[in-house]
Order: C-alpha cells, then sequence, then structure tokens
C-alpha cells in the first residue's frame, strides 16, 4: 500500500545540463527572475539553481495565484512557470508556452501520528473511511489559489465514482479548516496540523513521505482517461472554468531581460535532468511547444 521515499538528492545530471544550459549566456550580473507553482520550490531552488551559471531568483505561491499576479501587471518575472498550462488561456494570454513535466495525485500521510497510521492500514480500496470517520486529520490546498486544490477536488469527485462503495467524496470532506498554502502544506505533517493530505507525488517524494498510489482513473497522469477527468470542473475567481486533466507543467519566457541568460536558464528548466530526480515525469516528446515560439527556442 504504502511507498517510502528518501529526500532526493541534488540532480545527477546537473553539471551536465548547467554546461548545456548555459550556452551563449555572456555573464549577466541581474539575477534571471522566475515566479512558479509552490510544487516546484525545491526543484529549483536544489535542482535548477545549481545546474545553471547565471544567478536565478525564485519565487513561488499557487499557480492561479501566480496568473492573476502576472495578468494584473503586480509582478514581472522573467520566466513565468505553472501547474496547469489552462491558465495560460485565460488570466494569462503569452503568444506560447512550453509544457515540460508531468505528475500525478498520491494521498500522502505520517506514520508519526495515529491518523496517519489509520491511513497506512485501511484497506486501500477504502482509504477515505479513517478521513470520514474523522480518525485522520486531512490538509489540502485552497482551489481557489492553485491547481493542486481544485485537483484535490476532481480526485475526490473521480473516486467517489470509481469505488463502487465510495460516498459522495466531494461533498464530505473538504472543510475550510483544512486549508493550507500549497508550500506549506506538506509541513503541516511536521507540526502535527494533519495527517494526510492528497498532494502531487513529487511533493511526497522530495520530503519522503509514505504515500498511496491512486488508481490511474482518479489520479490525473494517464491521458487514457482524459475524457472521464474532464468531467470534472471547478470555477475560478473572476468566471474561468477549469476542467480536470493531465496533470502538465508549463513554462514560457515574460521578460527577456539579458536574453541570452534567461534563454538559458529556460532551455535548462524546460528539459534538465534535474526534473526527474525531483519526482516529476518527463515524457519523450517533452517540452512540448505551443503558440508562436521563437526559433532558437523551437530549434
Amino acid at each position: 500500500m504504502q511507498t517510502r521515499r528518501a529526500v532526493l538528492r541534488r540532480a545527477a545530471g546537473a553539471g551536465a545540463a548547467a554546461i548545456a544550459g548555459c550556452a551563449g549566456w555572456t555573464g549577466a550580473t541581474s539575477p534571471v527572475t522566475i515566479l512558479a507553482a509552490g510544487s516546484l520550490t525545491t526543484a529549483l531552488e536544489k535542482g535548477l539553481e545549481p545546474a545553471v551559471d547565471p544567478p536565478i531568483r525564485v519565487g513561488t505561491r499557487g499557480s492561479a495565484a501566480v496568473a492573476r499576479l502576472v495578468a494584473a501587471g503586480t509582478r514581472s518575472p522573467n520566466i513565468v512557470s505553472l501547474a496547469d498550462p489552462a491558465l495560460f488561456d485565460g488570466p494569462l494570454h503569452p503568444d506560447w508556452y512550453a509544457s515540460f513535466a508531468t505528475n500525478a495525485m498520491v494521498l500522502a500521510y505520517t506514520t508519526d501520528t495515529a491518523g496517519g497510521r489509520a491511513v497506512r492500514d485501511a484497506d486501500p480500496d477504502r482509504w477515505w473511511e479513517p478521513i470520514l470517520a474523522g480518525t485522520t486529520r486531512f490538509g489540502r490546498t485552497d482551489p481557489d489559489l492553485d491547481p493542486l486544490g481544485y485537483r484535490t477536488l476532481f480526485t475526490l469527485a473521480l473516486a467517489a465514482d470509481h469505488y463502487p462503495s465510495a460516498p459522495a467524496l466531494r461533498d464530505r470532506i473538504p472543510a475550510r479548516d483544512q486549508v493550507y498554502p500549497e508550500t506549506q502544506l506538506l509541513a503541516q505533517f511536521e507540526t502535527g496540523g494533519i495527517d494526510a493530505a492528497l498532494t502531487y507525488r513529487n511533493m511526497a517524494v522530495e520530503r519522503g513521505y509514505d504515500f498511496l498510489a491512486l488508481p490511474a482513473a482518479i489520479d490525473l497522469s494517464d491521458p487514457r482517461h482524459a475524457e472521464r477527468y474532464h468531467r470534472t470542473s471547478y470555477t475560478l475567481p473572476g468566471g474561468k472554468t477549469v476542467h480536470g486533466d493531465v496533470i502538465r507543467y508549463a513554462a514560457t519566457i515574460l521578460e527577456d531581460g539579458d536574453r541570452d541568460a534567461v534563454r538559458s536558464v529556460f532551455d535548462t528548466h524546460v528539459d534538465g535532468a534535474y526534473l526527474g530526480q525531483y519526482g516529476f515525469g518527463q515524457p519523450t516528446d517533452y517540452p512540448r511547444y505551443i503558440g508562436d515560439v521563437p526559433p532558437r527556442l523551437r530549434a
């Protein structure tokens, strides 16, 4: 049922990625700024940063919040990297972007608490029972601020249809006092705030937490179930409705700044070996470029 993952080491290919990533860079003095999804925090700070020569400055928060900040002109980073390319179809509207990684939803838990052990010991096909019984304190993120929040709701809705004995989990499990910022969700395991959470696989892997891998029909990872995923939806503040889909991460260059430095960092960001080291999937046809891509990047 459970899989133990040790906290992952720095990307093994960092040296090679750095050489490839900084081709053409002539020595920028200002850092390349990246505003990114909270679930990318560790990968960017510990994997990307040592793999590139240009200095970088990383800021992270929920992707929906990132998109609204950038669309409003409140933030203008060189690179924007989001956990859902749907946000590049509003509120952001860049000319192009690159899909560069995938992920999956899992049920992470801590074995340091009775509530976490209740998840560990539950029937894998009835993992929600200790949560509904109040034995396990469940945490999640805000669907208005980040895709992990609304993907948690999608997973609960899909689970209710997938398991014959499951009740309406999307209606019964969520409560406002469960909500934490994406960057702090699994830190609640250490503080004793929660016992379990539906989260991205990479977040559980990089922190070394046990997790239950969910069936492909509900974990938002398998293109063969994309039509099923799409039946779920959530409406964000501002009126945009997002639908369930295979989890994809996407990035674009917003401000070129020092062009060579920005583009060398971007190249390594979307095509670096560090991504796999930090629990992300890298399909063979990724990075996949969409839109009016600059010729150098497309090449």
